[in-house]
């Protein structure tokens, strides 16, 4: 029963076999050598290079929170000593003015400014003498405040008072004048009368002599006319009081208040003529 089912499946696969063998054969023939140049094969991308770890940075300090204020009051006195000197023959407003304090103020037995904090100003008027009258002088604020370890804080001080070692002189406004020319002016005149009434007597007598005294005085007076008044100066080394206009307040957080500083160099004003 099983023996004519077997026979066709193998007649059947007899006669597919009869069908693949040429396709099989055909295949293996065009599987020859390639004649034709194989498509062009894209590069692969270059690998993206990792981003490089950046370099590690401290964080930013955070500024300290400030501490208590403490207050010095309106119309306290600085001790004061000038760093550059100053001459209405040369000074104008707006020229800047250096200071440095002589003497600690402290408060509650406690050191608030030290010894050599800096202060800084500027001129705030400057006119010479006249030819004739009129005294030269000038005025001046301070504006700024420079402790030992850089803590700045802003100012509000005039001087008060001033010691040159000479005849300049500053009144209750802070206005620093320079002293009269009525003395210098009186010698000059004189010298001059002298000398021309010398030169008359030489010359004619008695009678050249007054004639050469009224040319010597009038020489004199047209000297005056002609020469300014003494100019009003601070030298360098000059001792002030400033006083505070306005209350001064501190961050006790930028105060080391057991450091009385140190003194600097005092460079003392260079004589003056009498």
């Amino acid at each position: 029963m099983k023996t004519p089912a077997i026979r066709r499946i193998a007649a059947s696969s007899l006669f597919l076999g009869m069908f693949a063998l040429p396709g099989l054969c055909l295949a293996q023939q065009n599987a020859g050598p390639q004649r034709s140049a194989p498509p062009p094969v894209s590069p692969a991308p270059a690998p993206t290079p990792a981003p490089a770890q950046a370099a590690f940075a401290p964080a930013p300090t955070a500024p300290a929170a400030p501490g208590q204020m403490i207050k010095i009051p309106a119309g306290t006195r600085v001790a004061v000593v000038l760093e550059n000197g100053i001459s209405t023959r040369g000074a104008k407003p707006g020229d800047s003015v250096y200071f440095h304090t002589s003497f600690p103020i402290t408060q509650n037995n406690r050191v608030i400014v030290p010894v050599g904090s800096y202060l800084r100003g500027e001129l705030t008027e400057s006119k010479r003498p006249g030819k004739v009258k009129g005294r030269g002088e000038f005025r001046m604020k301070l504006d700024t405040l420079i402790f030992p370890n850089g803590y700045t804080v802003d100012l509000n001080a005039e001087p008060r008072s001033a010691d040159s070692g000479g005849k300049t002189t500053m009144d209750s406004e802070g206005t620093v004048q320079g002293p009269g020319g009525k003395g210098q002016d009186a010698k000059t005149a004189a010298e001059t009368t002298v000398t021309g009434a010398g030169i008359g007597a030489i010359a004619d007598g008695a009678k050249g002599a007054g004639i050469g005294a009224g040319i010597g005085g009038l020489a004199g007076l047209g000297a005056i006319l002609l020469t300014r008044g003494p100019e009003a100066e601070l030298p360098r080394g000059s001792s002030l009081d400033v006083v505070l206009e306005h209350d001064l307040f501190l961050d006790t957080n930028q105060i080391q208040f057991r450091n009385v500083g140190s003194a600097n160099p005092l460079t003392p004003p260079p004589p003056q003529q009498p």
